[in-house]
């Protein structure tokens, strides 16, 4: 027999064995991922569903696939009215075996969970679902294309062959005083940061989210959180004492039991860098390579990219990244559009809102 589970009925232990041993599994749909969502009520509305198969015992359930995602939060009220959006970041982490009836059932609880819901709900996938697509698109998730990069970290000599010769060089590159420098070494003891240093780098993001990105960026308290909680790595980026740029990974260490050395993935959620001030020093890039060469120093076999764009469209991020020696991929996303005429609207919106700030 196969049921559905809501978060207090979910056995923990079970939980994070199937992310570990699932191709789907990420750090995003894990239970640290789900508490570091629930520790912030003013900016998510956290939800948590499983599909489990019955066992031996009545009260014992083998767990089928886990959707870990959130709801946006945001103020006013008239805002969050028109842009409300529930996100599965990674995508939902499914058993390898998981039957299309078990992922139907699993998306259709994710979309009917809410009696006054999202106007969409968003998978942004950093595996591949392709088996399972027939089962998403029946629950009312549409297939949308979507590329991003995953780059192979398990052979350091390799991943550095693999970059382009302008990325050798930029890394190499010292500046003229010699002061440019990873503010952490290997780029990862946030002990040796202290929360000046994120502010300082959020306020650098900031200014990308409302120049270049223009999409919503959560506030600082968010990145503040996830460095006090040490859900986020931070490889900062430092000229002469101040912040130039760098990065927030989050890390998955994956399969528990394994034959291989390298496992799990380290995820690039948000990456910044003063690149044009600092035109010499190359923040962006030498923080992404801190970033990988975390992901081989802690046997993760990928560094992924979270996103290069949709194919065909130009894409700027998506130039800067090719040059990592990473694998152009295209798993997708699935969207439920949950309130057609509010989400034509929110697009209409954004379209007006970029190009009357271009």
């Amino acid at each position: 027999m196969t049921r559905l589970l809501t978060y207090n009925e979910i056995d923990r232990t079970e939980w994070s064995r199937l992310v570990r041993e699932s191709a789907t599994g990420t750090w995003f749909q894990t239970p640290e991922a789900f508490d570091f969502l629930m520790s912030m009520p003013q900016l998510f509305k956290p939800f948590c569903i499983a599909v489990a198969e019955q066992t031996i015992s009545d009260e014992r359930f083998a767990m089928k696939g886990v959707c870990v995602g959130y709801m946006t939060v945001e103020k006013p009220a008239i805002r969050q009215y028109f842009t409300r959006r529930a996100i599965l970041l990674g995508g939902p982490c499914l058993a390898d075996d998981a039957t299309n009836e078990e992922v139907g059932m699993l998306m259709d609880a994710v979309r009917k969970q809410w009696k006054n819901g999202p106007i969409y709900i968003e998978t942004r996938n950093f595996n591949d679902y392709s088996r399972w697509k027939d089962a998403f698109e029946q629950s009312g998730f549409n297939y949308r294309p979507h590329l991003n990069f995953h780059v192979d970290c398990t052979d350091k000599e390799v991943m550095w062959e693999r970059l382009s010769e302008n990325r050798r060089r930029q890394i190499k590159k010292k500046s003229a005083s010699n002061a440019c420098s990873m503010s952490c070494e290997q780029g990862l003891l946030n002990d040796e940061l202290t929360e000046q240093d994120i502010r300082e780098w959020y306020a650098i993001l900031a200014e990308l989210y409302r120049t270049k990105v223009k999409t919503p960026l959560w506030p600082v308290e968010f990145f503040l959180e996830a460095y006090r909680q040490g859900i986020g790595k931070f490889m900062l980026v430092k000229h002469e004492g101040k912040v130039i740029g760098g990065s927030m990974v989050v890390v998955f260490t994956g399969k528990e039991k394994s034959n291989s050395a390298h496992e799990g993935a380290v995820y690039e959620w948000f990456e910044c860098g003063l690149n044009n001030e600092y035109k010499e020093q190359y923040p962006s890039v030498k923080a992404t390579w801190k970033g990988m060469e975390y992901a081989n120093a802690h046997a993760c076999a990928r560094y992924d990219m979270m996103g290069a764009g949709m194919p065909g469209v130009p894409y700027g991020v998506r130039d800067f990244k090719s040059e990592f020696g990473g694998k152009l991929v295209e798993q997708g996303r699935f969207l439920c559009i949950c309130k057609p005429i509010l989400y034509q609207i929110g697009v209409m919106g954004v379209k007006c809102i970029r190009k009357f700030s271009a």
